[in-house]
């Protein structure tokens, strides 16, 4: 088989990373989340358990706090996040995950292994693996939450 074109290899991972994320928000509005888009689920992620302040969201996420400002009101009047004192400085407001919020980032969990085994059953665990290893080498390990501002950018 020839080599394809160099043009096409990201092209591939950005379709395989759509296809997963397409069916995820298919099946989480199957599951009464029908308003989560992914945008949403990154601004979530990079909440997280502890909390950050919108400053520090939009830090994470790669946008101005303004963005990531007018991102938390739309969770808040969604139901998937809320604005709180911060018990250390009263001085600054921290978003929070709602139980709703996080009942989201649960059943996303448990989508993606669904969708993982789907690609198993497909490709082979052995190929899976080997898929998942050469991207975490190719990337460093890491996993980057700031997308939004990338795309944006």
């Amino acid at each position: 088989m020839a080599d394809a074109p160099g043009f096409e290899l990201p092209l591939l991972l950005f379709s395989g990373f759509r296809t997963l994320i397409d069916d995820l928000h298919a099946e989480l509005a199957r599951q009464g989340h029908p308003d989560v888009r992914p945008a949403f689920g990154f601004a979530m992620q990079a909440i997280g358990p502890r909390g950050a302040t919108a400053s520090e969201l939009g830090k994470r996420l790669g946008v101005s706090k303004q963005a990531a400002g007018k991102t938390v009101d739309r969770l808040e009047q969604l139901g998937y996040a809320e604005r709180a004192d911060d018990p250390e400085d009263a001085r600054r407001k921290l978003v929070r995950l709602t139980p709703r919020g996080i009942d989201s980032l649960a059943r996303s969990a448990a989508i993606f292994e669904t969708l993982r085994a789907n690609w198993v059953a497909e490709l082979g665990a052995d190929r899976v693996r080997a898929l998942e290893a050469d991207l975490r080498t190719m990337t460093g390990g890491g996993f980057r939450l700031d997308v939004a501002g990338w795309f944006a950018g």
